[in-house]
Order: C-alpha cells, then structure tokens, then sequence
C-alpha cells in the first residue's frame, strides 16, 4: 500500500499512528466543505446550533493551507504570501448540521490597531456565547510556537471549557528530531484542555490523525466503524460560563 506521505522529500519521516487502514483512508467527510458566508460581525454567522469546529492561528501560521489539504481542495480557504488576509469569520458547511469557522488571523502588527481591538473583542464574545462551538484547531508555525497570541488563545479556550487541538504546522521545514523535540516541549506547556499534534501540508502527515480529532468533536462515524464516536469532551452550553 503507498504510503500517503508519498513524494514528501523526507526531512520528515511518517510518524506512528498517522499511516492510514485501506478503509479510514477513503473516508474524510471533509472533502465536501463549501463556503458559506464571512462575517464581520457574530450577528452575521449561521444559526448557533449543530456543530461548529473553529480553525485559529497566527498569520502566516498554515492555518489557509490546513484546511484546504483536510478539504483536498486548492482553494476552499484563500491563502496568501500577505499575512493577515483572512479578516473575518470564514464559515464552510460540511453538511446541514456541522461547519468549519475560520477565525481571523491574529498578530500581524500592519494591521489597524482599531481592527485587531475588534477582532479581540470579537473573539471573546465567541468564545463566551457560541453554543455549538465544540472544539478549536489551534495552528502554529512548528519553527514559531507558543507566540503570546497562542498564549491567549489557548486561555480563552481554558475559561471556556472549549477543548484545543494545537497543530503545529509546516513540520516539512525540520527534521524528525527537532520537529518531535518542539511536540514534547510545547506539549507540557499546555492546558488541560488542548492535545497536539505535527502536520505538514505540503507533505499531508498527521492528516489522518487531524480527521480522527475532528470526528470525534463532530460526532462522525467512519464506514464499518460501529463503536460509537466520542461526545464533545462533555461540553454543553451549560459548561460555559
């Protein structure tokens, strides 16, 4: 069976657990992400029930390149050599009752500061009243982690009770033993709430671990998988306050 990191230039060889069965590998319920609307505003965003899985990270971080490879699509998240472009809430249907929101990329100092004090604001509201919100793909620069941006974000993931998956992008850029050296020393520094991982775009590792994450906070169900999916980290509405 070909491996599905093939043609990766191998400074970073497959990691354990991330090799895909003949059947998981055909199923990534993702694929059929479509745009839906941006909102500048959370009064814009679509009804607050079903599922919502937010999709944060710094610009410049891969955060574009990560959804368009779980997609397998070029260009479902605009990607750009400027950073900063996403600006507001981005939201994909997966189907009628789950949907990806693409956060606005944070930290990037040429943007207005009255623009970025509304994104944060922004972005505290969210995370204090979206009820179906049921978990944050949090993603950095595997070479630039833990930056004071992730740093807040993974707080306001913590006084919320929104379970946190930190993917630290672009581990193509090092070798396997720096890029495991910067999984274990990020990793102690998180919080209860937050699990990690490696993942590389250009090379698609750690993709099937991503989708095992996502399916377990969205409730999937894999083809021939009869054991039932894990609820949402019990999070509920009344989780939050």
């Amino acid at each position: 069976m070909a491996r599905y990191y093939r043609g990766f230039d191998g400074h970073v060889p497959a990691y354990p657990g991330n090799q895909m069965t003949s059947e998981s590998s055909k199923y990534n319920p993702y694929r059929s992400a479509r745009y839906v609307i941006s909102a500048h505003r959370l009064s814009q965003l679509p009804a607050d029930t079903g599922c919502e899985v937010a999709f944060a990270g710094r610009s410049n971080s891969g955060k574009s390149s990560a959804i368009n490879t779980l997609a397998n699509q070029k260009s479902l998240a605009r990607t750009s050599k400027t950073p900063g472009r996403t600006q507001q809430i981005v939201i994909f249907d997966i189907d009628e009752k789950r949907r990806i929101a693409d956060l606005p990329g944070y930290g990037y100092a040429k943007v207005p500061e009255k623009l970025r004090a509304h994104w944060r604001h922004l972005m505290q509201i969210y995370f204090k009243q979206r009820e179906s919100l049921r978990g944050v793909v949090l993603v950095m620069d595997i070479r630039h982690p833990m930056r004071v941006f992730d740093e807040q974000m993974l707080a306001w993931c913590s006084a919320s009770k929104v379970p946190c998956h930190v993917l630290l992008t672009k581990a193509d850029k090092l070798k396997r033993g720096p890029a495991q050296a910067t999984l274990h020393q990020v990793r102690k520094s998180l919080p209860a709430v937050a699990t990690i991982q490696v993942f590389s775009s250009k090379s698609r590792a750690g993709l099937t671990e991503l989708i095992t994450r996502l399916n377990r906070w969205y409730e999937m169900t894999p083809p021939g998988d009869e054991s039932k999916p894990e609820s949402s980290a019990g999070v509920t509405a009344t989780d939050r306050t």
